[in-house]
């Protein structure tokens, strides 16, 4: 069974173990990456497959990167901090109510 995507594009979330942030540029349903990428992750940490799986412009204290991640290690991050990862203008306009919107939308 599919379950609707809790964040969608432009939505700010961080990670809820690892020490990141990033902004949702793309939403899978249910899992879509390799079963190499799948078998990677500790088997005591890796989430269900049948659950929304989240692409992130993300970032950390060094580096700027894309993140692939599971509905269920995500918060909603209320900080209301910009992300300033560089391929974030590409695709979305300024930070607004704590969302991007995307570029060329209107209200």
């Amino acid at each position: 069974m599919e379950r609707t995507a809790k964040f969608s594009l432009g939505s700010v979330v961080r990670h809820r173990i690892h020490p990141f942030r990033g902004v949702v540029f793309d939403i899978d349903p249910t899992f879509a990456n390799t079963e190499e990428w799948w078998q990677a992750i500790p088997e005591d940490h890796r989430p269900a497959k049948d659950q929304p799986f989240y692409h992130l412009f993300a970032e950390n204290e060094t580096s700027y990167y894309v993140a692939y991640v599971s509905e269920q290690n995500l918060l909603a991050d209320e900080s209301g901090e910009p992300i300033d990862h560089p391929d974030i203008g590409e695709m979305f306009d300024l930070l607004e109510d704590g969302r991007y919107r995307l570029a060329g939308a209107t209200h």
